[in-house]
């Protein structure tokens, strides 16, 4: 299996030989895995004050007084403390102290992660993720990508390669949150366009940050959520020499 490679001009300068991971099976199911299991390790603890809504005087007045005998404050009748009354504890509030991470077998990861870089070349299931793009999967850039340190240069490959309307697309699809995440500095939602892989950050890292949607990561960093947004594989992906070269000396 092999693959065109193309300049910083967008024309085509060679083929290069696809390493077998490349061929991998589809397993949706085992991505999906891989993906929740990293989405709920990075869970922030959340949870009431261990004291709250028992900082009072409450007390219980006990029986032979013709009341309830829940709490009630020193000077007054007021019942406070118990979840009933104003401003009392909750009946089960969540534990900060709870485990909410997900555990996923190493060998199970592994095999997420080769199967979705597998499924970046299947035209369908890039197509089926909303992604804009012209040109033969997979997208191989030759390595002088790497050393792009402006984004109008970024750019410019871009446009000439035929990704810029996926960038665009991204772009456009930018909306106001519903619900009240957007109190929460999570204002906006945004899409996923291009990733880009590469062997180094010689300067593309920087080149790329700023582009709507766009990701970049090196080739020994690459994991299933980044392939796999919101469990969906089939991500647009653009590819360097090197991260290719490196993927069939490791994968």
């Amino acid at each position: 299996m092999k693959a065109k490679i193309i300049d910083p001009m967008g024309e085509v300068a060679g083929e290069i030989d696809l390493p077998p991971v490349f061929e991998e099976e589809y397993r949706p199911d085992i991505i999906k895995k891989a993906v929740l299991s990293a989405q709920a390790n990075r869970l922030q603890p959340y949870g009431p004050h261990f004291y709250a809504g028992m900082n009072t005087s409450a007390r219980g007045w006990g029986t032979g007084h013709g009341a309830s005998r829940v709490p009630r404050l020193v000077n007054g009748r007021r019942a406070a403390g118990i979840p009933m009354a104003r401003g009392g504890r909750r009946s089960h509030p969540p534990v900060p102290q709870a485990d909410r991470s997900e555990k996923i077998n190493v060998k199970e990861r592994r095999k997420a992660i080769r199967s979705a870089i597998a499924a970046t070349v299947n035209p369908a299931l890039v197509a089926g993720r909303g992604h804009i793009f012209s040109r033969e999967l997979p997208i191989v850039a030759q390595n002088d990508l790497e050393t792009i340190e402006k984004t109008s240069e970024m750019r410019r490959f871009l446009m000439a390669a035929g990704l810029w309307s996926d960038v665009m697309r991204a772009k456009n699809g930018r909306h106001i949150r519903a619900g009240r995440g957007k109190m929460r500095g999570r204002r906006f939602r945004g899409r996923k366009s291009l990733l880009i892989v590469a062997g180094q950050d010689r300067g593309i890292g920087k080149a790329a940050r700023n582009l709507p949607g766009v990701d970049f990561v090196t080739v020994q960093g690459l994991n299933a959520e980044l392939l796999a947004p919101g469990t969906q594989a089939g991500r647009l992906t653009l590819w360097t020499e090197s991260s290719i070269r490196w993927l069939g000396e490791r994968r």
